[in-house]
């Protein structure tokens, strides 16, 4: 049964990964990359507001079965551990976490995104034999028509995230989210990261910045981009040109809203 849980959310290429490979090193903490706990969840919830057994569903119900998911993906964790579940949709359900689990706070891993997208790119072309199902195994006239289908706010991969994202950022429960910058997970790990467990209400636990593993070779092989959520162990910054256009790049450089302090309307906690 799980207990303790929060949810890592947030933009793609910004972190998440990273921060879960550092936060499993915690004996006490479940992390890992996307589960498929969010779409489970949104499958079963959708059958208990419709069709023909909806009938037999209150809220009270309703929402036992949505922990019932948790509870079931996570059986075999150890009594006590906390679970840091991971999805890009959890920013769009804000109030439904609220109700089953009103504890939890949603960890989101943000990015420039201009450098989402170069780092996708990158992605792309290291694997130039293969069609990632980002783009429904389509390969995209060029990077301005890519950049275009990423940014779609109904189902990009981006947009869809940042979209959702900025509706929590400015919604009621913004104060259950903990913002955590690229960059400041890379820059200064050690610092992001007491902030984080303090946010958290959790203990200090000393972390090997030299071995941050993680790899998912086969989910990453299925998307048709092998190394996506392959985790160099030093945790650095590093240095590099963008590989897009400079326009293209440009034409999102207003998109950063966790960055300017006047938009930060409801004090939302930035790590």
């Amino acid at each position: 049964m799980v207990t303790g849980l929060h949810l890592i959310s947030g933009l793609p290429r910004s972190g998440s990964t990273l921060l879960c490979a550092l936060l499993r090193q915690n004996p006490r903490f479940t992390a890992a990359m996307t589960s498929p706990v969010a779409s489970l969840c949104g499958a079963l919830h959708k059958k208990m507001c419709g069709g023909e057994f909806s009938v037999f569903f209150d809220d009270g119900r309703r929402a036992t079965m949505l922990r019932g998911v948790f509870d079931a993906y996570y059986a075999d964790i150890e009594p006590g551990r906390v679970v840091f579940d991971t999805n890009r949709s959890w920013t769009g359900r804000t109030a439904l976490l609220g109700e089953l689990y009103p504890q939890s706070r949603i960890v989101c891993c943000v990015r420039e995104v201009g450098w989402i997208i170069d780092s996708i790119e990158r992605m792309l072309a290291k694997n130039p034999l293969q069609l990632s199902r980002m783009f429904n195994f389509q390969p995209g006239t060029s990077m301005y028509s890519r950049a275009e289908t990423l940014m779609n706010s109904e189902n990009g991969l981006i947009g869809l995230s940042w979209t959702t994202l900025r509706e929590a950022w400015f919604g009621s429960g913004a104060a259950r989210l903990i913002i955590v910058p690229y960059e400041h997970l890379v820059l200064q790990p050690e610092r992001t990261l007491r902030r984080l467990y303090e946010e958290l209400g959790e203990p200090w636990y000393a972390h090997d910045l030299d071995n941050a593993v993680y790899d998912e070779p086969d989910y990453d092989t299925l998307l048709g981009m092998p190394g996506l959520h392959k985790v160099r162990p030093k945790v650095e910054y590093q240095e590099r040109k963008p590989c897009i256009p400079p326009d293209l790049f440009a034409k999102y450089a207003g998109t950063n809203f966790w960055t300017k302090p006047e938009l930060n309307t409801r004090d939302v906690r930035i790590v």
